[in-house]
């Protein structure tokens, strides 16, 4: 059984559409993948249905924007009620963040002579929920600043280059138990990959299991051998869900392609137990995994 639990379509900053994805899913040979969109749930009804059309396990997800001591972290959030309004408010102020620092992006690439408006990154975001640095990076390509996403952030978009903008994000732990209220589990995405960080340490990674949090993603194309070992001993000193995935984002990113990385079936079927647990505990309609 092949589990891969973290994707991306062009509802954020994917190349697929919701359907696409799970079609090409299914096309290689998964049988269960999670949507887990940006900040977003826009990407659950089209990708539902794909689903059920094609005969592929989906879980629906999303990949929330946070912060915890002072550093970014992507934390995945499975099933939990889209309309509960506590994780609908923050949901909202994370994606005005994303909006909102996109013109002072633009404007600081034009005190260095690059000239990029918001029309041409309206035309290569679509649909997107909210338009951010990858769509910014893809109207660099597109106007032959750059010849791909890495090094339009190598150059320009990345932490510390000349055109980065820091935007707001949800606090880690309190994110974690809204999750939770809406009935959902919670698991890091690729926790010590981008950073070159160990952090959360496991000292914070015990205190964020003790307010909720049900896994952490070890195997994952950010994480050296010696760092999933690393994670995969925290993971089991801590009792939370190890899970592997492709972070997969079509052609947005290169060397994460369906199924890269996948996730152990007895750890998909803890996963599941803990949402059923967390979804009974919150009295919330949650969804389902669509089988």
């Amino acid at each position: 059984m092949r589990i891969d639990l973290h994707t991306h379509s062009r509802v954020s900053d994917g190349t697929d559409s919701p359907a696409e994805l799970v079609r090409a899913a299914k096309d290689q040979g998964l049988d269960v993948v999670a949507i887990t969109d940006h900040d977003s749930a826009d990407s659950w009804d089209e990708a539902a249905t794909a689903a059920a059309d094609v005969g592929i396990e989906l879980v629906r997800g999303m990949e929330i924007s946070t912060h915890h001591a002072g550093h970014g972290v992507h934390l995945l959030a499975y099933l939990p009620d889209r309309d509960y309004p506590p994780l609908v408010d923050e949901l909202a102020r994370v994606l005005i963040g994303r909006d909102g620092r996109l013109p002072l992006m633009l404007d600081r690439l034009s005190r260095i002579g690059i000239d990029v408006t918001l029309d041409d990154v309206a035309a290569v975001s679509g649909d997107a929920a909210a338009s951010g640095r990858p769509h910014l990076a893809d109207a660099l390509v597109a106007k032959g600043y750059v010849s791909s996403r890495d090094e339009a952030f190598n150059l320009y978009l990345g932490s510390g280059k000349p055109a980065y903008v820091n935007r707001y994000a949800a606090a880690l732990e309190p994110m974690i138990r809204t999750v939770a209220e809406a009935g959902g589990v919670t698991v890091i995405a690729h926790p010590w990959g981008r950073s070159g960080r160990e952090e959360p340490d496991e000292a914070a990674l015990s205190e964020l299991a003790d307010a909720g949090l049900s896994g952490l993603e070890v195997d994952h194309q950010d994480h050296a051998p010696e760092t999933r070992e690393k994670l995969r001993v925290i993971a089991r000193n801590l009792d939370l869900v190890v899970t592997g995935s492709s972070d997969y984002h079509g052609t947005g990113k290169v060397g994460h392609h369906l199924g890269v990385n996948t996730t152990a079936p007895a750890e998909y079927e803890r996963l599941l137990e803990r949402a059923a647990a967390a979804s009974a505990a919150s009295g919330r309609t949650t969804p389902e995994v669509v089988r």
